[in-house]
């Protein structure tokens, strides 16, 4: 059987690259950033809590031998973003690469929400990429330097869910910048893509949208086709392969990594694999008397 924690990429395909991923002292960015350490860059890890990105930071270096810097960062201020890009600098000379990841959610009904409470996530969602992202590309731009940026969005990013709005506004309106800034930024040969993961459990994460016994009763294997949820592997090697110059060619692209998940809530009788073999039969008899009447 296919172990699909396999990593993809040759082990040098990132050498000499420098990245930056926010949000990247746990989870989800913890494991891309691993792994582009395996594969030979140098890594700068932003989020608010110094303490764990530095805990992590050593992890990391550890684990991989790589160069890792850690930097408190809230992505909402534009001066803090722009303290992670001179620190970065300072320490690795130059930046190849901006991962925005970081990330704010939580379920409720919308009509319980506050304005506050949206524009939280609002804030660190969208400004926080659009703050990152101007803060890197203005200064790509200035060096005449090529680059990539790469946001982590959803696919209700382009679907829209209820229950989570804010996020869903927040980021739709990524997409539009990753899409947007494709076209607009390609002249200087820099690309922007985006990813759109469908279930990867995080502890964290999972625990704080689903607590207690509702994560167990609404079990996302459940609503993927096939049946598990992904692997931060395979994540991280759809990651490592956008930021690398193998897809040097591919720019203004989303990328779905959900193993169907959205398409199976898409189809209008998707839900009909609920009915068993037996009632298949039944309904067929059925149609077949129906139509020997």
């Amino acid at each position: 059987m296919f172990n699909y924690n396999s990593p993809m990429l040759r082990e040098d395909a990132l050498k000499g690259k420098t990245i930056v991923i926010t949000g990247g002292g746990t989870g989800l960015g913890k494991a891309m950033g691993v792994y582009f350490l395996k594969l030979g860059a140098n890594l700068v890890i932003t989020s608010r809590k110094l303490d764990v990105l530095q805990k992590t930071a050593g992890e990391m270096e550890e684990k991989t031998g790589g160069k890792v810097l850690a930097v408190a960062c809230d992505v909402r201020e534009a001066d803090q973003v722009e303290n992670v890009l001179t620190k970065t600098l300072e320490k690795f000379g130059s930046v190849d690469v901006l991962l925005n990841n970081a990330a704010g959610n939580f379920i409720s009904p919308t009509e319980r929400l506050s304005a506050n409470a949206f524009s939280s996530i609002i804030d660190i969602v969208l400004k926080g990429t659009v703050n990152c992202t101007l803060a890197f590309g203005k200064h790509w731009i200035k060096e005449k330097q090529a680059a990539t940026v790469l946001n982590i969005v959803t696919t209700y990013a382009f679907t829209g869910s209820a229950y989570v709005v804010p996020s869903a506004c927040a980021k739709g309106g990524v997409l539009a910048l990753t899409r947007s800034l494709a076209v607009e930024w390609g002249k200087y040969n820099i690309r922007t893509n985006a990813i759109a993961p469908g279930p990867f459990p995080t502890k964290g994460a999972w625990e704080r949208l689903l607590p207690g016994d509702l994560a167990k009763k609404f079990d996302f294997k459940n609503r993927v086709p096939l049946k598990r949820v992904g692997e931060h592997q395979e994540l991280a090697n759809l990651a490592a392969f956008l930021v690398s110059d193998f897809s040097g060619y591919i720019n203004g692209e989303v990328i779905t990594i959900d193993g169907g998940e959205w398409l199976q809530g898409a189809g209008q009788m998707n839900g009909l694999e609920a009915i068993p073999s037996e009632m298949w039969d039944m309904l067929e008899q059925m149609t077949r008397s129906a139509k020997g009447s």
